[in-house]
């Protein structure tokens, strides 16, 4: 896979509209047979991509990926740790949280030796950080779901807990999911074949790119540096080779 366009880079003005133009115009390059046989397409919550993929490929199965809602949840987390522990600060308790961010957001079986035995302390307690951190875990039984029926009563289920655990970051994430049930049952449908994982990757990589140097001066450079890097693009033949 290689890029072909950077669409932020075509300077149709915001993100919104730049995004939203560049995918249009690419679905409208692809002839019928093209966009007839696109089965599934993924993406996360934002809206110009719900917009547009509704407009231009309604027959296909619309997936709302995994990984966003994942990381939705973990952001969630997260946000709910730093209200706590400026709370727990404000009145004058000991720090129960210190180095307890990456115990509760990665998963299980990617916890470090220290950090089980941390997770396991912290567990103890009733923090409002464990409590976001329980229902992150029990979520992810979401996934091991064959029927959509089924699916769907656990995730109202879920998402009732959410709404009453009086966690507000956690209330967001559940709203968010509720609002967009039919897309994330799809997922079951798709039989969990399909993820945005590559471009998460591709995503990263120009982030990397921009920071390695460290800002350009002009927009049109960094549509150079990103396509370089990215697009497979033939480098010049050197006199000299550095290994």
């Amino acid at each position: 896979m290689t890029v072909e366009r950077v669409p932020w880079a075509e300077r149709k003005g915001d993100l919104t509209t730049s995004y939203r133009w560049f995918l249009a115009r690419w679905t409208k390059r692809l002839s019928w047979t093209d966009t007839a046989v696109a089965f599934n397409t993924t993406c996360d919550m934002w809206k110009p991509y719900l917009n547009v993929i509704a407009e231009q490929i309604p027959q296909a199965l619309h997936v709302l990926d995994r990984f966003h809602i994942m990381r939705n949840m973990n952001v969630a987390i997260d946000e709910v740790r730093r209200q706590e522990v400026a709370q727990l600060r404000r009145d004058g308790y000991e720090p129960a949280l210190t180095s307890s961010r990456w115990c509760l957001l990665r998963r299980p079986e990617n916890l470090t030796d220290n950090q089980v035995t941390r997770l396991a302390e912290l567990l103890q307690y009733n923090l409002k950080s464990v409590r976001a951190h329980l229902l992150r875990e029990e979520f992810q039984r979401f996934w091991e779901y064959a029927s959509p029926i089924w699916a769907g009563k656990f995730l109202e289920s879920w998402c009732t807990r959410a709404l009453r655990s009086r966690l507000a970051p956690m209330k967001k994430v559940a709203g968010s999911l509720r609002r967009h049930r039919p897309l994330i049952l799809n997922w079951l449908l798709a039989l969990g074949g399909i993820s945005a994982g590559t471009v998460e990757g591709f995503n990263g990589k120009a982030k990397l790119t921009t920071r390695k140097a460290y800002g350009f001066r002009t927009p049109q450079g960094i549509e150079f540096a990103l396509l370089h890097v990215m697009g497979d693009l033939p480098e010049p033949q050197f006199t000299h080779r550095f290994c």
